[in-house]
């Protein structure tokens, strides 16, 4: 057998151990990475931790050139959505991707629903995404071969989201899912099952919220998506800085002051319970029902279903 494997064998299950407290008793090579499994019949998946995020080296080459614009940077990051230190509006060229080939598939739509909502401003505040109707529970899958970034429940108003890093150089982001079925770390293909759709995070009604970025700048996914033919428009897409909105929309609010001022002023959501009308709701956090429904657009015959978020504020 050879040395280096069986040092690197020893040393990933001293590692496990420390790490886990539990006893290893073997290890088992998959497609992945390396599972270690337990006395206590649990297993642990053991990533490579020299993967430095890239996928796409030539791409990430120019980006990296102050030729361009940059450097941008592509971090991998499984806790947090963003990095927020790209701004593509500085680009000072045009780039070029190459959406699918023969090396890393196709595309496949996410899930097989109508658009609820578009790329616009919406309520005040900038809708980054797509949405796609559905049913909780309904299977949602992977658009391009990737490898999972990020599949934890979101407390910035996503729910329940997994981001997938593509070898095209894009990021997709699946949110308001029931359930996550993918891992960060893990490699994934076009069409393969990631989650179950739902309605978790700020979401009013199950849906699919979906989203294409690149490098952290979000771009309107119907500049390369024809989501009535379920198909790309094109398989070259070419990117630059008049497609891209400055930073990350922020989900805080200004408000003005009766004295003219402006104080900065954190959104609120609510979640329906049993039993709740908007009366109660609005009274509970001291707003009107007027507000409610201007914030929500609803009615004040509008019919609230339980686990509903709605904001307050």
């Amino acid at each position: 057998m050879n040395v280096f494997k069986v040092v690197k064998t020893f040393l990933v299950i001293f590692l496990a151990q420390q790490c886990f407290g539990q006893m290893p008793l073997d290890t088992v090579e998959s497609n992945l990475g390396k599972m270690v499994l337990y006395s206590d019949q649990s297993w642990e998946l053991i990533q490579d931790t020299t993967f430095d995020g890239v996928l796409n080296r030539d791409l990430h080459g120019i980006m990296s050139s102050p030729d361009i614009g940059g450097p941008f940077l592509m971090k991998w990051d499984d806790n947090d959505c963003y990095t927020r230190v790209n701004n593509l509006t500085k680009l000072k060229d045009t780039v070029w991707l190459c959406l699918e080939d023969d090396s890393h598939g196709s595309f496949t739509i996410p899930i097989d629903g109508p658009v609820t909502s578009r790329y616009k401003y919406r309520n005040g505040k900038f809708h980054n995404g797509i949405d796609l109707d559905l049913e909780t529970g309904d299977t949602v899958v992977c658009a391009f071969d990737g490898v999972v970034r990020y599949s934890r429940n979101n407390s910035g108003g996503y729910g329940k989201l997994v981001i997938v890093r593509h070898y095209n150089g894009l990021e997709t982001y699946y949110a308001h899912l029931s359930k996550l079925l993918v891992f960060s770390g893990q490699k994934i293909k076009s069409g393969q099952v990631l989650g179950l759709g739902g309605n978790t995070g700020h979401s009013f009604g199950s849906h699919l919220h979906f989203e294409v970025r690149f490098y952290d700048s979000s771009i309107n996914p119907e500049e390369l998506i024809d989501f009535k033919k379920q198909a790309l428009k094109k398989t070259n897409l070419l990117l630059h800085k008049t497609m891209f909105r400055p930073g990350v929309t922020p989900s805080d609010q200004w408000r003005e002051k009766s004295n003219g001022s402006k104080e900065y002023v954190a959104k609120k959501y609510y979640k329906v319970r049993a039993g709740d009308t908007l009366s109660a709701i609005a009274e509970r956090n001291r707003t009107s029902v007027s507000s409610l429904c201007r914030l929500n657009g609803l009615r004040t015959t509008s019919i609230l279903q339980i686990g509903q978020n709605l904001r307050v504020k």
